[in-house]
């Protein structure tokens, strides 16, 4: 996949998160951004691994944001890889 569609994809997801008062709290404090930081940093494709990495993290959240954006399950992994920080990943 072309990192620019693994990017629109974890903008995507960021949106979805950010739905979810809890969800978007929960990311927040993983990720040690605040909400101000966190939008001036949205487009950085690390910030959006990091988006990708939280929403894999829950089967249960993957699963309703695939379902909400009719995308099969596997897509948000595979987009995952296209973005910094997925190297260790590749080995897996």
């Amino acid at each position: 996949m072309m990192q620019e569609q693994a990017e629109l994809i974890a903008l995507e997801a960021l949106t979805f998160i950010a739905e979810d008062e809890q969800a978007f709290i929960a990311f927040l404090r993983l990720s040690g951004f605040d909400r101000e930081t966190l939008t001036a940093a949205a487009g950085d494709p690390s910030v959006l691994g990091s988006v990708l990495d939280f929403l894999l993290q829950d089967e249960k959240r993957l699963l309703a944001f695939c379902d909400s954006r009719n995308m099969p399950p596997d897509r948000p992994a595979r987009a995952r890889l296209s973005l910094p920080g997925a190297e260790y990943l590749k080995n897996i």
